[in-house]
């Protein structure tokens, strides 16, 4: 049986440290794919987290808001002796609340849905007057968890624990293979991650990107997508899999395929 990404080359955009999964999974549905970060992630000063680390201590809730949230996060808090004890930790979506439990952090609460909209949805932080929260997230970033919080009573502060950056790349080799036809799909996790691409590529590589479908995890991303003129915008469910299940949708269909 034939697999469903065979023939097809996958542009793999997530930071370095986070391409290898994605690329396996393309690789395992029979695709090959074309790594080429177009975000960096760079952890944050230790000592510009010292004050939000001092407070964490008697913080009754934890949010992480992304993998990277995590993993960086988790790194600053055990350097600072960990979490505390009787504290509720809260992730914004699975692949989130995956990387947690990949740090040895039980427990975690966590939304059916993949946005800050769900998460604050949750029973658990609907009756948050008085307490203290700490959002553990990259430097900047939606505002909207911290201001509801507040506007429910909580004090809340951030651990900006990682900054995102575009990376100094050479999209030459990218460049080459596109034009010559061996770029099938893009990815991409975030629209900061498609500002990025679209400044490496340059002009010369727009049109390419406007005529390739791209494939990004979540509808917010999907829009910024469009309104760079792409054709083909296909919002997927969260995560490395979401993205993996919508590319095997796509080119399962006649819609998808190049014979059209």
């Amino acid at each position: 049986m034939t697999q469903p990404l065979a023939g097809r080359t996958v542009l793999v955009t997530r930071p370095a440290h986070q391409a290898a999964a994605q690329a396996r999974m393309v690789e395992a549905a029979g695709g090959e794919a074309f790594v080429f970060p177009a975000l960096e992630i760079e952890a944050v000063e230790a000592d510009r987290l010292a004050d939000t680390l001092a407070y964490l201590v008697g913080a009754d809730i934890a949010i992480f808001i992304s993998p990277n949230a995590a993993q960086f996060g988790m790194a600053a808090i055990r350097a600072h002796g960990g979490l505390p004890g009787g504290l509720r930790v809260c992730a914004v979506g699975p692949g989130t609340a995956r990387e947690l439990a990949a740090q040895g952090v039980e427990g975690v609460i966590t939304p059916d849905g993949q946005d800050s909209e769900a998460l604050l949805a949750l029973p658990q932080l609907q009756a948050v007057a008085g307490k203290r929260a700490v959002i553990v997230r990259g430097v900047g970033g939606r505002a909207l968890v911290a201001d509801t919080l507040r506007a429910r009573g909580a004090e809340v502060r951030f651990l900006e624990c990682y900054r995102r950056t575009c990376p100094h790349a050479d999209a030459a080799p990218l460049l080459a293979r596109w034009q010559a036809g061996g770029i099938d799909a893009v990815t991409v996790a975030s629209a900061e991650t498609l500002h990025n691409l679209a400044a490496l590529l340059g002009a010369a590589g727009a049109p390419l990107l406007a005529a390739t479908p791209l494939f990004a995890p979540h509808e917010k991303i999907a829009v910024a997508a469009r309104r760079f003129g792409i054709a083909h915008v296909i919002a997927t469910p969260g995560g490395d899999a979401g993205l993996l299940d919508g590319l095997v949708n796509w080119f399962r269909n006649e819609t998808g395929s190049k014979n059209e």
